[in-house]
């Protein structure tokens, strides 16, 4: 299965923008550029092999420039937030930028991995997108360099591999930003979606959805996935996380986690006659229901509109570096980072 490669656009500075697709036997299809490593389309029949877009996002690369949503992008150094936008490794502290209020999100709005033009390496109906950023650089400690595999198979599972590695003991907290609507791009809401996720955990939030630390059961709570329900069921509960959130935005812990490869969720829309599971070799899944897309335009005529798609973000837990108690996201010469993600249609 042959990587079609062609030109997409030319960034501000003149760099070139290239886009990739890969696809299978069954019709389904990826496209990904290299600005962003970003998912920019993912074409998905249905049970009649009725073929939609399921990830929302944009047609040109100048809406990617900002994004403030992170509309299918590819996250790094450090994914999620960090509170008080600093961190300690070994006695030394580190401040990275304020772009959430008083803390951190997704690394930097302007110089984060999901606002650089990757290197591309077309493979066996995959496509390879390298990145790095010096010691120093956004604040992280280290000379970073990471990478991100695509790939689609004929059991139409679209699996991303994370690799990276530092010459400093640094954070590194690698995620996709994709948001999914499996009636289409641009098409109704999510809040009937069925959703399932395997933790019977979550990790506790104070104000800005900051992670303190206490790791809380989600028995008897609107966070409660573990049998499966509608999205929108509990998703406007009176509930201290959900109203710090204003809807769902919450870390998972993944039950049983032991680093191998497991499935983790699932989510089901009846009418598009299409479901997702999400595999996955982290301990922890963010469940965005997109309660803060604004309305606006979006690609192929589309319009983006809260809680019109959700994220399943596989990562370490938000605020790690923080938490000595939480699985670390610390990484560095003696330890190279590697995690895989598959998102797969059924």
């Amino acid at each position: 299965m042959a990587v079609k490669q062609e030109f997409f656009e030319k960034t501000k500075d003149g760099q070139d923008v290239y886009l990739y697709t890969l696809e299978n036997k069954n019709g389904m299809k990826a496209e990904i550029i290299n600005f962003g490593a970003v998912l920019l389309r993912l074409f998905v029949p249905n049970k009649k092999g009725e073929i939609a877009d399921v990830v929302e996002g944009y047609d040109c690369l100048e809406n990617y420039y900002s994004n403030p949503g992170n509309f299918g992008a590819t996250i790094g150094p450090s994914a999620n937030r960090i509170g008080d936008a600093k961190f300690e490794i070994d006695g030394e502290t580190y401040h990275i930028q304020m772009n959430d209020g008083p803390n951190n999100l997704h690394s930097h709005f302007d110089l984060g991995f999901q606002k650089r033009v990757w290197t591309a390496t077309v493979g066996d109906n995959s496509v390879t997108l390298r990145t790095s950023c010096k010691d120093g650089e956004m604040g992280f400690p280290g000379n970073i360099k990471a990478s991100i595999t695509y790939s689609l198979n004929n059991d139409n599972e679209l699996e991303l591999s994370y690799h990276a590695v530092s010459d400093k003991k640094t954070i590194i907290n690698l995620t996709n930003h994709s948001y999914f609507n499996l009636k289409g791009s641009g098409s109704g809401t999510i809040e009937d979606n069925i959703m399932w996720i395997r933790a019977s955990h979550y990790t506790d939030v104070r104000e800005g959805a900051i992670c303190t630390g206490e790791i809380k059961s989600v028995k008897g709570t609107p966070l409660d996935f573990t049998s499966p329900k509608r999205v929108g069921d509990e998703i406007d509960a009176d509930f201290g996380p959900i109203n710090i959130a204003g809807g769902y935005d919450h870390n998972f812990v993944i039950d049983n986690y032991d680093g191998t490869v497991q499935l983790v969720a699932r989510v089901e829309d009846k009418e598009a006659e299409r479901t997702m599971e999400v595999y996955t070799d982290l301990p922890g899944i963010q469940f965005y229901a997109g309660n803060g897309t604004s309305t606006h335009p979006g690609k192929d005529g589309s319009t983006l509109k809260k809680r019109s798609s959700l994220c399943l973000e596989t990562q370490y837990f938000p605020n790690s570096a923080n938490i000595p108690s939480f699985p670390s996201c610390i990484f560095g010469p003696d330890r190279e980072y590697y995690s895989n993600t598959i998102y797969k249609f059924i």
